[in-house]
């Protein structure tokens, strides 16, 4: 599965030599894909999650459109995704099943990335115990 722009489209053969041409070519159709049918309440949820996400991660993007105009395949990018998990993300066909695949990886990431930045504030005060001898920390 392949996209271009958003137009998603399954190579179904890969022709390596084509009359004419210094490149090699493929046959392609392009299944059925679902923009519109999302949830505007997920969506919403969704990139909510993404800014949480990046607030987290101290990063600034911009969506470059207005949050009401946002589908599943502007924000995916942005939504940590590995490359295979963007993949999988290519390979579902209706926007309210990207809506919920991101969803659930948020779901998944963002509590991980909260115990994380609660570590990070613990490593910062402990300073103060460095001076302590009364812990001994040999272990063996």
């Amino acid at each position: 599965i392949r996209t271009h722009g958003v137009k998603v489209f399954r190579v179904l053969e890969v022709i390596k030599d084509v009359p004419d041409k210094l490149y090699s070519g493929a046959i392609v159709n392009y299944p059925d894909n679902d923009e519109e049918a999302g949830n505007r309440d997920l969506m919403q949820k969704v990139v909510k999650g993404i800014k949480e996400l990046h607030r987290l991660l101290n990063i600034s993007k911009d969506f470059k459109k207005p949050e009401t105009d946002l589908r599943a395949y502007d924000v995916a990018h942005h939504a940590g995704l590995s490359l295979e998990e963007e993949y999988e993300v290519l390979g579902l066909l209706k926007e309210i099943q990207r809506q919920e695949y991101l969803k659930r990886h948020l779901q998944k990431v963002l509590p991980m990335l909260m115990e994380m930045e609660q570590l990070k504030e613990k490593v910062k005060l402990n300073g103060h115990f460095r001076n302590l001898s009364a812990f001994d920390l040999d272990m063996g």
